[in-house]
């Protein structure tokens, strides 16, 4: 990746440049050695399919798969499966996760495998790098291809339906592609749509990971906890990779200042910060990793083995791997949010800050009081989100698709339980911010005290009774720059 070019050669895609691609101005370019091994990919699969049956391609699919095609029948054949499955239902995803989608599936035609003829590549850079986009309704794929998603786009590649453009999602006649029918469903059986969400959640559950220890830091400070919990004897002891790793941070972002405990011991929102963090930033590392490859794979079924020039009927489609990542990673997600009300709580509490209770400019004052009603509504919904996705499943075509995985909807839950975080957590900042302020105290340096200073500056100084909703929505957008701030 460059800095406003993003170059895919279908092996090295992360998912930071998926959430790049997706929400930023930047040009996307395809690397010859991915246009390569799609023109390879490609033609074994039209070798293959003149000698033997693949699905898809000379039959039917699902239920239908025993169907063969008639050759005079073939041209209409993809026409037809891409008209069917262009049916999904309910309002239409956010645009980035459109994009994110239109990033994924370009890396993975690139990667090889799928056979699509390769001109399909550049027709879908041109999409992105024009900003138009396909209608993709929110239901219609359950882990197992998303199969609505891309029909969609492949009809506006036809022009049998128009593009989104702009902001308000003008229809548009954009760039048109002749796509091959029998390249009809290697292009639309993928789970590119899952896979850039997934990808923009995980970047984004990262980044808040890291921006909650820096505001766990500053309550820390605030309340005048004890570091003991954070000592490498204790680390030692019990050396869980992700709690080494919350430890060692916020033992970094306090060194500049070694204030008396007020305490001999704190509540588990401190003592048990890197127990419960840990698990949190560990289970977002594994899925991210569970992600990334998955971008960069092959996933394709029927799968075209170049080196073999034949093809193989599998199960790769099947995105198990990346929907159970993502049910672990809300699952942890949901605990280290619990911490981040309770540290809220101290906040709020006079023997905790010295100050008025909930940090009122009078003692009959409510100051804060609202943020905790707020930080547990969204601990609520992340709660709610953190059922796991894999405990449903499905019998389809006529039960010869008798499983899934609902990683679609792991990777949506995702998406929604991120942002009520990042709004919890911004309750903990502002928090943490008025009582340093009404305190009087700061970090003497480091880390810590550029996130205290980035945050005064943007968050109101008043401590008279007022709605906090504004200071909320500051300290949310805030805190990816926070993240920036952590060890």
């Amino acid at each position: 990746m460059e800095h406003s070019r993003i170059v895919i050669d279908g092996a090295s895609l992360t998912c930071p440049q998926v959430a790049v691609a997706a929400r930023e101005d930047v040009m996307v370019a395809i690397a010859p050695e991915g246009a390569e091994r799609a023109r390879a990919a490609w033609k074994v699969a039209r070798e293959v399919a003149g000698a033997q049956p693949v699905y898809g391609r000379t039959t039917g699919v699902g239920a239908n798969r025993v169907v063969d095609v008639e050759w005079e029948d073939a041209d209409a054949h993809g026409l037809r499966l891409l008209r069917s499955h262009a049916a999904g239902a309910g309002p239409l995803v956010a645009p980035e996760i459109v994009r994110a989608m239109l990033t994924v599936r370009l890396n993975q035609i690139a990667a090889g495998g799928s056979g699509v003829e390769p001109g399909a590549l550049q027709a879908l850079a041109d999409v992105l790098n024009l900003g138009l986009l396909p209608p993709v309704p929110v239901y219609g794929a359950i882990g197992t291809g998303d199969l609505t998603a891309l029909a969609s786009t492949a009809l506006c590649l036809l022009g049998e339906r128009s593009w989104l453009a702009g902001p308000d999602g003008v229809p548009e006649r954009g760039p048109g592609y002749r796509l091959q029918s029998a390249d009809a469903l290697a292009f639309i059986s993928s789970n590119a749509a899952t896979l850039g969400e997934a990808a923009l959640a995980v970047a984004d559950l990262r980044r808040m990971l890291r921006a909650s220890t820096v505001v766990a830091a500053l309550s820390h400070f605030a309340v005048r906890a004890s570091e003991e919990p954070y000592a490498p004897p204790v680390q030692d002891a019990c050396p869980h990779p992700g709690q080494r790793e919350a430890a060692d941070a916020m033992r970094t972002l306090l060194a500049f200042d070694r204030p008396a405990p007020m305490r001999i011991q704190d509540p588990y929102g401190y003592r048990a910060f890197p127990q419960v963090h840990g698990p949190a930033l560990e289970a977002a590392g594994y899925a991210e990793q569970v992600v990334t490859r998955e971008i960069n794979a092959a996933a394709e079924n029927p799968l075209v083995d170049v080196a073999g020039r034949t093809v193989w009927h599998n199960g790769n489609f099947h995105t198990a791997y990346v929907g159970l990542a993502l049910d672990a990673a809300r699952a942890a997600l949901f605990q280290t949010m619990a911490l981040a009300a309770a540290r809220l709580g101290t906040l709020a509490e006079p023997s905790f800050t010295g100050l008025y209770p909930f940090q009122g400019a009078t003692e009959a004052s409510s100051g804060i009081m609202i943020l905790e009603y707020v930080a547990h509504s969204c601990l609520a919904d992340v709660r709610r989100l953190a059922t796991p996705a894999a405990l449903g499943s499905a019998v389809l075509s006529r039960g010869v698709e008798e499983h899934a995985g609902f990683s679609t909807q792991s990777a949506r839950a995702t998406t929604d339980a991120v942002a009520a975080y990042r709004l919890g957590l911004g309750c903990e900042l502002v928090a943490a911010v008025r009582a340093l302020r009404m305190q009087g105290r700061a970090p003497s340096g480091g880390p810590l005290r550029s996130a205290l200073d980035l945050a005064e500056a943007v968050l109101d100084p008043r401590v008279e009774d007022r709605p906090l909703d504004a200071d909320i929505a500051v300290a949310a957008d805030l805190l990816p720059r926070l993240a920036s701030l952590h060890p």
